[in-house]
């Protein structure tokens, strides 16, 4: 039944908020990025907030493709990497730029 008040809980919000999941997506992924990155007081161009994201997204796509299978008995591959692509494109653009530049502040080389 869980999958049923998971799906449920992202049409919620899709709604309210009149996103498409594409959208939801990409402010899914950048959400995360800062609230972990504020969480566990890491900067930017740290990989553990990226990770989190990924994380994240894994585990959702997991949840959607388990749905997929008892609603559908199909899995969607695709639309799950491309789930996935649109929750890690942004957060994995900030962190090469917190990384590699100075966008972000000054870089150190004690965040590897």
């Amino acid at each position: 039944m869980e999958h049923i008040t998971f799906q449920s809980t992202k049409l919620v919000i899709m709604s309210a908020t009149g996103l498409d999941r594409d959208a939801l997506h990409v402010y899914a992924g950048l959400a995360t990025l800062f609230i972990s990155a504020l969480i566990f007081r890491k900067p930017l161009r740290s990989w553990l907030p990226w990770l989190l994201v990924l994380a994240v997204a894994i585990i959702v796509e997991l949840v959607d493709l388990r749905n997929d299978w008892v609603t559908r008995h199909r899995l969607q591959w695709g639309a799950s990497l491309h789930d996935i692509w649109n929750t890690l494109f942004w957060p994995s653009v900030i962190l090469l730029l917190a990384r590699r530049t100075r966008l972000f502040g000054a870089r150190t080389g004690a965040e590897k």
